[in-house]
């Protein structure tokens, strides 16, 4: 069961209570800084690791001043499409609500689950490059401070191009079945409070990890990228 920080309480509780219902998941992102829009991939992760579960999502933005120019930002870090939840009602996720918030509007809600996301600096992010600040703000655990600066967003791009390069050679192989080990591991990292980072290093031990067959990499790698939303099979069908 996903399991998440309820910053009312400090301690864990189940995004979804009844497996399977209609989920409401609400990001609060006030403003068109980065982390507005961290808030927004917060809540993105939190959709994607619900529907992986079978839990049908809705997702509504509000409190955005500036939500359409948001929202284009938003699209560009390959984060989906959210409703307009100031306007839209209720709808079919009223049974079960999750508010995704940054951390100073924590304290906000008091009748909802409320996931507080740290902040990311600096505010005006450099969106050049959109995967990569997607890595570099899925490397940090959602409540902590990350920095959008330009060493940690050169690594990310070397990840993402070396990640790519050996998705797009492992898809040559003959396709081999996720290990259940594997799979298992990368389920109880997105399933602990949407640990991301907990997911990345799933990827790095199985880029090396040896007796692995190059098709079993392959199929991994797509799984995981069903809930990080890296384009990692972006390449397959290039000659490098």
């Amino acid at each position: 069961m996903l399991r998440i920080i309820d910053a009312r309480t400090g301690e864990p509780a189940p995004a979804a209570p009844t497996r399977r219902a209609p989920t409401r998941v609400e990001a609060h992102a006030p403003g068109r800084d980065a982390t507005a829009l961290r808030v927004m991939l917060v809540a993105d992760l939190l959709a994607r690791a619900l529907e992986l579960d079978g839990t049908p999502v809705w997702t509504v933005l509000t409190g955005a001043e500036e939500g359409e120019r948001l929202r284009k930002d938003a699209a560009a870090l390959g984060i989906r499409p959210f409703e307009d939840g100031d306007t839209a009602g209720h709808g079919p996720g009223s049974g079960q609500r999750v508010r995704v918030v940054g951390a100073s509007e924590a304290g906000g809600a008091r009748d909802v689950v409320t996931v507080a996301v740290g902040p990311a600096h600096p505010a005006e992010p450099d969106l050049a490059d959109p995967d990569a600040v997607r890595l570099v703000l899925l490397a940090r655990g959602s409540h902590a401070r990350v920095e959008l600066d330009g060493p940690a967003l050169a690594e990310a791009r070397d990840t993402l191009a070396r990640w790519r390069r050996a998705v797009a050679g492992w898809a040559r192989h003959p396709s081999r079945p996720v290990p259940g080990e594997v799979r298992d591991r990368l389920r109880a990292a997105w399933e602990d409070d949407l640990d991301a980072p907990g997911v990345l290093r799933v990827l790095r031990e199985v880029e090396t990890a040896p007796d692995l067959p190059d098709g079993a990499r392959f199929e991994i790698c797509a799984y995981a990228d069903r809930f990080l939303g890296l384009h990692l099979t972006r390449d397959v069908g290039t000659s490098y």
